[in-house]
């Protein structure tokens, strides 16, 4: 652990050492050695990246984070009377954009203590806290720099009761069998006055599903082409980004949007970080990420799973995303 700020009110810790450091060349060197090539989605978020997935959240075709933010209006005093929480925990917690709805909430039921950020990008992380800690003036944050899925056992003890927050419909960005590891491991991290809040983005029609996907501005083709350009400035690599073409679709069997890229025409990549050289037929693809699309019996049962009990499951007035409120079995 290195210790990264320490004040009366903020403290943040950093788990990422030189081993996570190769996490980008490992995973690019196992991604693409494989028969169908695929990268994970945690590294399209470089600066850029997160400018770009900004753009789309305000993009009209994109409705989940509208969606999401819409019920957490409606539905963040309730929530916070519900469990009395003195703390958040927010996973992948970006820039708390609609994590303030549960925030100012709690400052109003007069409850707020501490909020506790965990996010594998340091800059985000400090500059959260800071942000925050304006806004609420009484508030203590204790941020964590690392990885959700591995580091949440550097999570603080509760100060009270508290709410763990998985927002943005990330939880679909995890193939069933590591959101079935992830929830077991939430679920043992969570003490008996703990609720869960999860969203998750529903099964609809497929045109309104593939749409999100596939803006007509083009701006989540340039999200998805700058996972090569991180590659590129990461590894040392020679992908032309350019040279590969979007693709999003909706798999119904699977109940996910699958985005990839595509190769127009063969190529050859050096990839001198990763001590890798990868070859591309023409129309060759690459998975970048899955987005499940969840049902209210789906939630359930996966939570049910995980030794996680689904209290309530409050949807907005459209019915494009759900918010779970859950509890230790």
């Amino acid at each position: 652990m290195q210790p990264l700020l320490c004040t009366d009110a903020v403290r943040v810790e950093s788990y990422v050492g030189p081993k996570d450091e190769r996490s980008l060349a490992d995973d690019v060197l196992d991604g693409l050695t494989r028969p169908f090539k695929e990268l994970p989605p945690k590294h399209f978020y470089d600066a850029v990246g997160a400018e770009l997935f900004d753009r789309i959240c305000e993009l009209p075709e994109y409705y989940p984070t509208r969606a999401e933010r819409a019920i957490l209006e409606e539905r963040s005093a309730e929530i916070v009377a519900t469990t009395g929480a003195a703390e958040l925990v927010e996973l992948g917690s970006g820039t708390a954009a609609k994590t303030r709805l549960l925030l100012r909430a709690m400052a109003e039921a007069g409850t707020l203590r501490r909020y506790v950020p965990v996010d594998v990008t340091e800059a985000m992380v400090l500059e959260c806290a800071d942000a925050l800690v304006e806004e609420f003036p009484d508030l203590r944050v204790h941020g964590i720099v690392g990885d959700f899925e591995r580091h949440l056992a550097h999570v603080p003890a509760p100060d009270g009761p508290r709410i763990v927050a998985f927002l943005g419909g990330t939880i679909g960005n995890l193939a069933p069998e590591q959101r079935r590891a992830f929830l077991r491991q939430l679920r043992a991290q969570m003490g008996p006055e703990d609720r869960l809040v999860i969203g998750t983005d529903l099964v609809k029609d497929r045109s309104v599903l593939e749409a999100a996907y596939n803006d007509s501005a083009g701006v989540t083709a340039e999200f998805n082409r700058n996972v090569l350009r991180v590659i590129n400035a990461g590894l040392d690599a020679d992908f032309q980004p350019e040279a590969f073409e979007h693709v999003a679709f909706f798999d119904e069997a699977n109940s996910w949007i699958e985005m990839r890229l595509r190769a127009n025409g063969a190529q050859r990549v050096r990839i001198d970080g990763a001590d890798l050289e990868v070859t591309f037929a023409d129309g060759e693809e690459i998975r970048t990420e899955i987005s499940a699309k969840f049902t209210r019996e789906a939630v359930e049962r996966e939570l049910r799973a995980a030794g996680l009990r689904l209290d309530e499951f409050f949807t907005d007035g459209s019915k494009l995303f759900g918010l779970a409120f859950a509890r230790a079995a």
